[in-house]
This record gives C-alpha cells, sequence and structure tokens, in this order.
C-alpha cells in the first residue's frame, strides 16, 4: 500500500501523517505537492490538516482550485480512497467531493483539545475495521469546523447513510456537551454514498501512538490497510493499473 499526502502550501499536519502512515504502520507514503497532475500510482489519497493558504477567503476555498484536486476528482470517479482531516474536509467540502459546509465554532474561538467520536458506519476503506457503535478519542485542532447541512441534504445524508462519526461522550452517548463546535447533529464525519472519500474534522494522525494520549486514530489507517490488502487480493496479477508517482519524494518536503 502506498498512500499519497497532498501538501499544499500551509499544511501542517502532513508530516504527522506520513509519520502515522510510513513509521507507525509501517506502510509506504510520499509527499504529494499541490500542483501534480497525476496521483497515478498510489492506492489511497490523504488530504492533511493545516491551514491551506492561510485559509483566506474561507478555510480550503483556495486549496479546492489547486491543480492536484482535479486528479483527486478523478480518483473519486474511480473510487479510490480519499481521506480528508481537519482542513483537507474542508477542502473537499470546498471541492463539492463532500456535501455540506464547515462553518466557524459556534462560540468562534479555536480549540485544542481530545474530543470523543462514535463509529456510525463500518463499510468504508477508513471503517471497515471498527465496530459500529464503538467510541474513538482523537484530537481537534481547529476554529471552523462545525458541520452545517440545510434539511434537505441532513435528511439525504441520514437515507444515505453518509454519516460516519458523530462527537460523543465516552459511553458512546450523543449529547450536547460532547459536541465541541455546535455541529448539526454532532456530526464529526462525513462520507460519499459509496464510502471511498471521508472527511473529518478530528485528527487520527495525532493518535496514533499511546504515548500522546491515544492510538485510536490509528485504527482508521490500519483499516485503510486492510480494505487495500484485499482489493489488491481481488486484482488478477498483472491487471493492476501502472503508473508513476509524482510526489516529492519519500524522504522530505518542498
Amino acid at each position: 500500500m502506498t498512500i499519497g499526502i497532498v501538501v499544499f502550501p500551509g499544511s501542517n499536519c502532513d508530516a504527522d501523517t506520513v509519520h502515522a502512515v510510513r513509521d507507525v504502520l509501517g506502510r509506504d507514503a510520499v509527499y504529494v505537492w499541490h500542483q501534480e497532475t497525476s496521483l497515478d500510482g498510489l492506492d489511497a489519497i490523504v488530504l492533511p490538516g493545516g491551514f491551506a493558504h492561510g485559509d483566506y477567503l474561507r478555510a480550503g476555498a483556495i486549496a479546492a482550485t489547486s491543480p492536484v484536486m482535479r486528479a483527486v476528482r478523478g480518483c473519486a470517479d474511480a473510487e479510490r480512497p480519499v481521506l480528508g482531516i481537519c482542513n483537507g474536509f474542508q477542502v473537499l467540502v470546498e471541492t463539492r467531493l463532500l456535501p455540506g459546509a464547515l462553518l466557524p465554532k459556534a462560540g468562534g474561538e479555536f480549540r485544542c483539545e481530545h474530543v470523543r467520536i462514535r463509529v456510525e458506519r463500518t463499510d468504508t476503506p477508513f471503517t471497515c475495521g471498527l465496530r459500529e457503535g464503538e467510541v474513538l478519542r482523537l484530537p481537534i485542532a481547529h476554529g471552523e469546523g462545525r458541520y452545517y447541512a440545510d434539511a434537505d441534504a441532513l435528511a439525504s445524508l441520514a437515507r444515505n447513510r453518509q454519516i460516519a462519526f458523530r462527537y460523543c461522550d465516552a459511553a458512546g452517548e450523543i449529547t450536547e456537551s460532547a459536541n465541541p463546535n455546535g455541529a448539526l447533529d454532532n456530526i464529526a464525519g462525513v462520507a460519499t454514498v459509496s464510502g471511498t472519500i471521508l472527511g473529518l474534522m478530528p485528527h487520527p494522525e495525532r493518535a496514533s501512538e499511546a504515548i500522546v494520549g491515544s492510538a485510536d486514530g490509528l485504527r482508521i489507517f490500519e483499516s485503510l490497510a486492510r480494505w487495500t490488502a484485499a482489493r489488491h487480493a481481488s486484482v488478477p496479477a498483472g491487471v493492476a493499473a501502472a503508473g508513476t508517482v509524482m510526489s516529492l519524494g519519500a524522504a522530505g518536503r518542498p
């Protein structure tokens, strides 16, 4: 499995994600600069957290126009897994690859703390190793993460089982006090109908080792490794698509 981590000017969680994938999970990871136009040869794409282009205009709005996002859309069309974390979630929403909007927090402040989220869906590449109703402890770090969708869109999310995670308490109860940003219906993450694109506000890459307070986030990357292995096993030898990874290289950042 080789995962491409897209780097926008202002990304600041790309190295954390590479560490989680390469050093902790033991899989290949490469940095992909935002001006690249090909994602061939990659099994999955991660849009990491940070402040792409300084979050000018709206969080993720400028990054949504980057050349690499056309390639990400191609991955989406081919149902290759795409994960958006925090700012990456915002970029996916701005690109309209995921529905809804991510608004400033109800209180307007930037909050960095651990929260708990409940797994609502387990048939995606990122949750296939989890149990429905399981509670994960992950950190958040954002000022614009309040998920919003109008009534019709919210009904569609529920009907199509697109809500992947909800903020909850330690017992898994969905409560107002467990909601750190005022997100509609306590929504912490949503996915496409197929589940191959998923965005969430909490940071799984920052919870990949117990020494940092939680290793629950590693379960999301382990799920992806499991899904990818199963997919490779189902593809006859010689049929897998070939391609050159257009990246900054595995060794470093720009």
